[in-house]
């Protein structure tokens, strides 16, 4: 335990992108190999109260937490990396914290002040981010800015940064990820745009304590020294970042260019255990050197951008690397698929997942994708909507109910077999209303899950407003689409389960916000697993099929 509460924030400068959120996982990563307790929280400039409503084109992935906030990807960074859960502490944005101060004006609590930025909004990201700090269990809070410094929305949380520096002293920390461009003509690096971006946030009262430098090359002799003397900090605290083969490289190169080291020192914490990566580095193993691969066709509407499917991503490599299987992900745009070219698109996988989304684009796309898992008994998971298409694609083809759909897409079917949930109904805002956060579920005895899973109660985190309409659920039972998972309180289906297929799984929840380095996911070992057995047989199939042509 370090006494106090340190608290360490991370701006970034001359571009967005740079990877601020892996650079803190993986300081909160090394600090915690070193027997600490860390947290972080995002900071997000813009005024939208959560990414909830935004186009994943515009923001990604939209992370959800066990206490059902909806956040920025990074929180599955930081949960990933850490395998801690978060909560709605740990993601601020400007829409929140106005939101905050104009109900405490409205209440009166400010009764006779004018309500300005500062002090009244920059109070309020003060109190934000040591909200967490105050619960007494973390020796560190790392709190990642978004943004760059210098953008005007960002502005009040570089100020609130400055007085917590003034008022903390020693507990507190910043370090400043800036970018050094590699010139080709000239093939050389430029320090520029870092002594720029530090002169920025200078101007904004904001001394950097650390500069971590985001490169393609490798840092030439007496640039660190160069640095360091036109920003004020020491050489040993420009660190040097380049490109990794994957995130979770990370951790690693920080831990040899000093990172953790560098920032335990300027915060005045000596004695420290060595860092204990012996996990991280077994599971870095597992996935650099496979024995196996396995090709996955992950079908969506948003896959040109794969941020949107950021966790999903993530877990199937989390259970690559538990099978020491490389999985290659084949990227399926579901509008692009029909009738006539899904086998040619889905042909030659070794299991298909169906990813979550919402709206009508793509979906009679995924319901192809998934009939021809089904006929062809080519391993399927299905999540969210995934799982919803699943139900609607048996309705229509197994048990001729040529209608059959979700009232999110025809609310005049004659067959809802996915409808809205009751609770929903009444519901007119779209921001923070849906089903969120984690719910228990009760699996079937016998069923695939429970098997899966090793136990018959699991709780998962969910994103949804429409559900399976249980007035069908007889009906799908006796044609072989069974309910394998059931919340106990409200009935509602989690799981479904085809019988007779190899693997066909469909979950309500997301499983993969749920999956880390640590602990990836069983539903998607398990998966991962099923199709490195489909895509064997198919390889011995096609090999024995060319020899009978030889």
């Amino acid at each position: 335990m370090t006494g106090s509460t340190k608290y360490i924030f991370v701006t970034g400068g001359v571009t967005s992108s740079l990877g601020k959120g892996i650079i803190s996982a993986s300081l909160a990563k090394l600090l915690q190999a070193r027997g600490f307790t860390v947290t972080i929280q995002k900071l997000d400039p813009y005024i939208n109260v959560d990414p909830g409503t935004l186009n994943p084109y515009e923001h990604g992935e939209c992370y959800v937490t066990e206490d059902g906030a909806e956040t920025d990807l990074d929180l599955g960074h930081y949960e990933r990396f850490l395998d801690v859960p978060t909560s709605q502490a740990n993601n601020v944005t400007t829409g929140r914290i106005y939101q905050n101060v104009i109900n405490k004006e409205r209440r009166g609590e400010y009764l006779g002040k004018t309500v300005q930025v500062i002090p009244h909004i920059t109070d309020e990201i003060k109190r934000n981010i040591q909200a967490l700090g105050r619960k007494g269990i973390y020796d560190f809070v790392i709190t990642e800015v978004g943004g760059t410094v210098g953008d005007i929305e960002s502005l009040p949380y570089v100020e609130a940064i400055r007085q917590l520096k003034w008022e903390k002293g020693r507990d507190c920390l910043t370090i400043h990820l800036t970018l050094l461009p590699y010139l080709r003509t000239s093939g050389e690096l430029k320090t520029k745009p870092t002594q720029h971006s530090v002169k920025e946030l200078l101007s904004l009262g904001v001394q950097p304590d650390v500069l971590v430098c985001r490169t393609e090359h490798a840092m030439i002799k007496g640039m660190k020294d160069k640095i360091a003397l036109f920003c004020n900090v020491e050489s040993r605290s420009v660190i040097e970042s380049r490109d990794a083969d994957t995130i979770y490289d990370v951790p690693l190169m920080m831990l040899e260019e000093g990172l953790d080291e560098v920032v335990l020192s300027r915060l005045g914490i000596e004695n420290y255990p060595e860092a204990d990566l012996t996990q991280w580095k077994d599971f870095l193993r597992r996935y650099k050197e496979p024995k196996g691969e396995v090709h996955i066709g992950l079908v969506g509407k948003y896959v040109e951008l794969q941020d949107a499917y950021k966790s999903i991503k993530e877990a199937l490599e989390h259970a690559g690397a538990a099978l020491e299987t490389r999985v290659r992900i084949k990227w399926i745009h579901s509008e692009k698929l029909n009738a006539k070219n899904v086998a040619k698109h889905l042909s030659g996988l070794g299991g298909i997942l169906v990813a979550p989304g919402f709206g009508h684009r793509g979906i009679e796309g995924k319901i192809e994708a998934i009939r021809y898992a089904r006929e062809n008994k080519v391993p399927f998971f299905g999540i969210c909507l995934g799982m919803q298409c699943a139900v609607i694609e048996f309705g229509r083809n197994v048990l001729d109910l040529d209608t059959a759909n979700s009232t999110e897409m025809d609310p005049d079917t004659a067959h809802p077999v996915i409808a809205l949930m009751e609770e929903q109904k009444s519901v007119a805002d779209k921001g923070g209303t849906m089903r969120l956060g984690a719910y228990p579920c009760k699996l079937s005895e016998g069923s695939r899950s429970a098997g899966i899973y090793g136990k018959k109660d699991i709780s998962e985190r969910h994103r949804h407003r429409y559900e399976f309409n249980n007035s069908f659920l007889s009906q799908y039972q006796k044609a072989g689409m069974i309910a394998a998972g059931i919340n106990p309180k409200g009935k509602l289906v989690e799981i479904v389960e085809v019988k007779d297929h190899p693997w066909f799984v469909g979950v309500q929840f997301h499983p993969e916000y749920r999956s880390t380095v640590a602990q990836p996911h069983p539903l998607f070992i398990s998966f991962v697993d099923a199709a490195l057995a489909s895509g064997d047989t198919a390889n011995a199939t096609s090999k024995a099929s060319e020899k009978e042509k030889v």
